[in-house]
């Protein structure tokens, strides 16, 4: 088996987005469908699970209680992702992005267009 990486964001991902500016909505903001059954597969099938998150260290205890009783599998939680989007993350190992598009199914392969280093 291929044992895949998953960094997942946390807000507008898992759960409904909850800005960090609105701190006191992060412990009762509701779960997204299928979100859990399928992180929750990934982990059973041996793969990483690691919650990459636009959170601060600040809401390390709220977001981490959140998700233990939300019943979330995880191994790992980086908070302080950069915020506002359009990553481009650059690796020397091979990386795929994929863009969460609000309804968690089976993922799927496309081919599409990507930037890569010029030869």
């Amino acid at each position: 088996m291929d044992r895949k990486n998953y960094l997942i964001d946390i807000d507008g991902t898992i759960c409904e987005d909850v800005p960090n500016e609105e701190p006191e909505r992060m412990a009762t903001c509701k779960e997204l469908d299928g979100a859990r059954e399928k992180i929750n597969q990934w982990y059973d099938e041996g793969h990483y699970i690691c919650f990459f998150s636009s959170r601060t260290e600040a809401h390390r205890e709220v977001t981490e209680a959140w998700l233990e009783s939300h019943g979330f599998k995880y191994h790992s939680l980086l908070l302080g992702k950069p915020r506002f989007g359009n990553y481009h993350w650059i690796d020397n190992h091979i990386v795929r992005a994929t863009r969460f598009n609000g309804v968690w199914t089976d993922l799927v392969k496309r081919e599409m267009e990507i930037e890569v280093f010029d030869d």
